[in-house]
C-alpha cells in the first residue's frame, strides 16, 4: 500500500467522520476535500475541481430549474392535490402512493430528475397535511433509488454494465430484465418505510404556524353569505366591456373576479380590470342581483362550492390590511376609493371593532383601524402591500406559500418536461442536455424568468456532490481500487457461486459509499464478468447482482445525489440514513442473492 493511497484514505475517513457528527454543515466538508486533495499531490487543481464539470452537476441544476418551472405553474402543487386527494387522511396511503408515482416516472427518466421535480409536491403536501417532511423526504428517496431497478435506462449504472457485457462479447440485457427483481424490491421497500418511518422522528411542532388561511378570512369577512357565480348570456350588455366598466347597477360593489374556460388552460379567475368579459364567461359577485336585473343582464345563476376561492389559491391571492390613523382613506368609502383602478385589486369585505361590515360595506365610511379583505393576482397583492401607504398589511394566509405565478404557463411547462423525457428515453441526446433544453424552453415559453431560475438552484447540493467526486479519480490513481478488487477475487475465488454472487454485491455496495454508483459499476461491472468467466458460469446473474448492488444507495445522504437532494429538506443527519439505509440494503442483499439465480440460473 502506497503513502500516497494511505493519504487518500485517511482524508476519506476524516470526512466520513465529519459526515457523521454533523459538523461543520457538509457543503463546508465538501470544500475542505476540494482543498485537502491537491495538498496530498495525488490529484491535481484541474483535476479536484473537475467536479464542477462532471455533467451529473449541471443535469442536477438543470432539473432544479425544471422543477422550479413546474411549481410557479402550479403543476407540482395539482399532483400534489391528486395525491393527498387520492390518499385521503392517511398517512400510510398517502406514502405508498407518492413510492409508487416516483419509482414508475423514474422507470423512464432520471431518478435524480424525478426526485428533484417531487421535493416541492412533497413540502406542499406536508405543508397542507401537518406531516413532517422527514416523514416523507426518505421514502421519496427511496423510491427514486429504487425506480433504478425496474428498467434498463432507469439509471445509468444499468447501462454501464450493459455495456459491459456487449464489450466482452455477450449478448446484453433486455429492457425489462431488471424489472422482475425491482418489483419485488420496490414491494419489500414500500413495507419496510412503513414500518420503520417512526425512527425518523417528527418535528412539526418546530414549524407549526397558526396564520390565516383563506377560509378562515373568508367566514370573519362574510364573503360567502354574499357570493354569487353568473354565467354571461349572448345578449348580455356587459360583453365587450372591462371588469372595472362592469358597474351592473348603482347599488351594486364592483364584480369580485371572472371565470374564464380555455383550451388546454382549465378554467382561471382574473381580477385584473383590464379584463374584457366575453360571453360564456362567469362573474362572482359578491350580491345576489334581482331577477330583474339578471334578465336586463342576462346573467344565469350557477352554484357556489363551498371552496369555491381556495380552489383558486394558486393563481387569485387575498390579505388583509388595516386602515392607518393617518390615511386618506379615512372617511371616505370603498366604492370612492376606485381600488380595482387604483390597486388593481379588489375589496371582498370590510371588518369594523372586530365585526364584520355586512353586505352594504362599499358604501361605508372607513375608520382608522378598521380592517380590509382584498383580493387579486398574487403580483398586485405583493404590489399592494408594498405601496399602499394608506394601508398597513397583515401576514399573508398560508395560501401564499403555494402561488403559482404563471398557472397559465402550465401546458408549456409540461410540453418542456414531455420533451425532456422523450429525449432522456430515445437516448437522442445525453440526458444534461435534455434538461437544459427543457429548461430552456420554460424560459422561452415565459414559465420561469432569470432570477427566478438562479433563486431555484440548490447550491449547497451542488457544491457537495463535486466536491466528493474527485475521491472516484483519487482511489483509482492510488490502486485503492484495485486493491480491493484483487481482495474479493482472491479470497472468494474458490467459494461456491452463492457467497459470491454476496461478496459482489457488499463490495459494489461499500464502493458506493465513497463514490458515484455509475463509477462503481464501472469499476464493478468487469470484476462480475470475469468471476463468472473463472467459475465457468453464466456472466448474467453476476452482472445483475453488480447492477441492483449499484442502486442500493440507502446507507449515507453522500452515496447517491438522489439522498443529497432530500438532505436540507428532510432535516435529516447523516445517522437517519444509517439508521433506515442499513438494514434495508441488507433485506435487498438477501433477495438479489436468493432470487437472481433463480431467474438467471448460474
Amino acid at each position: 500500500m502506497s503513502g500516497e493511497l494511505i493519504l487518500v484514505l485517511v482524508l476519506l475517513a476524516i470526512t466520513i467522520v465529519l459526515f457523521a457528527i454533523g459538523r461543520p454543515r457538509m457543503d463546508v466538508v465538501a470544500v475542505l476535500v476540494i482543498v485537502a486533495l491537491p495538498l496530498t499531490g495525488v490529484l491535481t487543481v484541474p483535476e479536484t475541481l473537475a467536479g464542477f464539470a462532471d455533467p451529473n452537476v449541471i443535469l442536477i441544476a438543470a432539473l432544479f430549474v425544471v422543477g422550479e418551472g413546474l411549481s410557479r405553474t402550479g403543476v407540482t402543487y395539482r399532483l400534489g392535490d391528486w395525491l393527498s386527494a387520492r390518499a385521503g387522511s392517511s398517512t400510510p396511503g398517502l406514502i405508498v402512493l407518492l413510492m409508487l408515482s416516483v419509482a414508475a416516472l423514474g422507470a423512464v427518466m432520471s431518478s435524480t430528475g424525478v426526485v428533484a421535480i417531487f421535493i416541492p409536491v412533497v413540502l406542499s403536501i406536508a405543508a397542507r397535511t401537518g406531516l413532517s417532511p422527514r416523514q416523507l423526504m426518505m421514502p421519496l428517496s427511496m423510491a427514486g433509488l429504487m425506480s433504478g431497478m425496474l428498467t434498463l435506462i432507469a439509471t445509468a449504472p444499468n447501462l454501464v454494465v450493459d455495456a459491459e457485457l456487449r464489450r466482452m462479447g455477450f449478448d446484453g440485457f433486455g429492457f425489462f430484465s431488471v424489472t422482475p427483481f425491482g418489483l419485488v424490491i420496490l414491494a419489500l421497500g414500500i413495507g419496510y418505510i412503513l414500518l420503520a418511518r417512526r425512527f425518523l422522528g417528527d418535528d412539526r411542532g418546530a414549524s407549526g404556524s397558526d396564520r390565516r388561511t383563506f377560509g378562515s378570512l373568508i367566514a370573519d369577512y362574510e364573503v360567502d353569505s354574499r357570493t354569487g357565480r353568473y354565467r354571461v348570456g349572448a345578449a348580455s350588455p356587459l360583453i365587450g366591456r372591462t371588469l372595472a366598466a362592469a358597474d351592473l347597477a348603482p347599488s351594486l360593489s364592483s364584480v369580485l373576479g371572472l371565470e374564464r374556460t380555455r383550451f388546454l388552460r382549465g378554467t382561471t379567475l382574473s381580477t385584473a380590470g383590464e379584463t374584457v368579459v366575453q360571453r360564456g364567461d362567469t362573474l362572482v359577485l359578491d350580491i345576489v342581483p334581482s331577477p330583474a336585473e339578471r334578465r336586463r343582464l342576462d346573467l344565469e345563476r350557477l352554484d357556489v362550492v363551498g371552496d369555491f376561492f381556495e380552489s383558486y389559491a394558486r393563481q387569485v391571492g387575498m390579505a388583509e390590511v388595516i386602515v392607518t390613523p393617518d390615511s386618506r382613506a379615512m372617511g371616505r368609502s370603498i366604492r370612492e376609493m376606485r381600488f380595482r383602478t387604483e390597486y388593481e385589486v379588489t375589496v371582498l369585505g370590510v371588518r369594523h371593532a372586530g365585526h364584520a361590515a355586512g353586505a352594504d360595506f362599499s358604501d361605508r365610511r372607513l375608520h382608522p383601524g378598521d380592517t380590509l379583505l382584498v383580493a387579486g393576482g398574487w403580483n398586485q397583492i405583493h404590489r399592494f402591500r408594498e405601496e399602499a401607504r394608506d394601508f398597513a398589511p397583515m401576514d399573508l394566509p398560508s395560501e401564499g406559500d403555494e402561488v403559482a405565478p404563471a398557472a397559465d404557463r402550465a401546458p408549456f411547462a409540461l410540453l418542456s418536461v414531455a420533451v425532456m423525457i422523450v429525449l432522456m428515453v430515445t437516448g437522442f441526446v445525453p440526458n444534461v442536455i435534455a434538461a437544459l433544453i427543457a429548461a430552456l424552453m420554460m424560459g422561452l415559453f415565459r414559465v420561469i424568468d432569470m432570477p427566478s431560475a438562479y433563486r431555484s438552484i440548490h447550491w449547497p447540493t451542488l457544491l457537495l456532490i463535486a466536491g466528493m467526486l474527485p475521491f472516484a479519480q483519487a482511489l483509482e490513481v492510488t490502486g485503492g481500487i484495485d486493491l480491493a478488487a484483487d481482495a474479493l477475487l482472491s479470497a472468494f475465488g474458490g467459494a461456491g457461486p452463492a457467497l459470491i454472487l454476496g461478496a459482489l454485491f457488499v463490495t459494489t455496495a461499500v464502493i458506493g459509499l465513497f463514490v458515484s454508483n455509475t463509477a462503481t459499476a464501472v469499476l464493478m461491472a468487469p470484476i462480475a464478468i470475469t468471476a463468472a468467466d473463472h467459475l465457468g458460469a453464466s456472466p448474467y446473474p453476476f452482472a445483475m447482482v453488480v447492477m441492483l448492488a449499484a442502486s442500493s444507495a440507502f446507507m449515507t445522504p453522500v452515496s447517491s445525489p438522489v439522498n443529497t437532494l432530500v438532505v436540507e429538506p428532510g432535516r435529516y443527519r447523516f445517522g437517519d440514513f444509517v439508521r433506515l439505509g442499513v438494514p434495508f440494503t441488507v433485506l435487498v442483499l438477501v433477495v438479489s442473492v436468493l432470487m437472481v439465480p433463480l431467474l438467471l440460473p448460474l
